[in-house]
């Protein structure tokens, strides 16, 4: 595989359920962390297209009213299990499902209220806009 030659751009996505939980995922690409649904924008595609889409491929969950919330750079974090740079765009959305069918990136989730979520192992992009979204600072 070559050398990164630039930023990737990705989307996170902050699922949150009727009763205002938010769906938080392990995975092997964060160890020991609870993470968010969320990948890369494929060319041609829009952000908030990206959203949807990686939220029904990692969830199997419809969702709707995306709003924005920040976006963060990452630049060869070693708490991710690959060297990369990437530009995460973080979205807040609803869903009206509990019904969570993971693919193969999650290993396991669960459904929590956010401020109980700032308590977890969290990645600090994860709890960067968590933190945000309790403030209802969203951009």
């Amino acid at each position: 595989m070559p050398e990164q030659l630039f930023p990737e751009p990705t989307v996170g996505v902050f699922i949150l359920n009727p009763v205002g939980e938010i769906l938080l995922l392990k995975s092997h690409k964060w160890p020991g962390k609870f993470v968010i649904p969320g990948g890369h924008v494929e060319l041609g595609e829009r952000i908030e297209d990206a959203a949807i889409r990686e939220a029904k491929e990692e969830t199997g969950l419809d969702i709707y009213d995306l709003k924005f919330i920040m976006f963060q750079e990452f630049i060869h974090d070693p708490a991710f299990w690959k060297r990369k740079h990437f530009i995460f765009f973080d979205y807040v959305c609803r869903t009206d499902s509990l019904a969570v069918t993971l693919n193969d990136e999650a290993q396991d989730y669960l459904w929590v209220q956010p401020e109980a979520a700032l308590h977890l192992p969290l990645d600090t992009y994860t709890r960067n806009s968590i933190e945000r979204i309790i403030s209802g600072n969203l951009s």
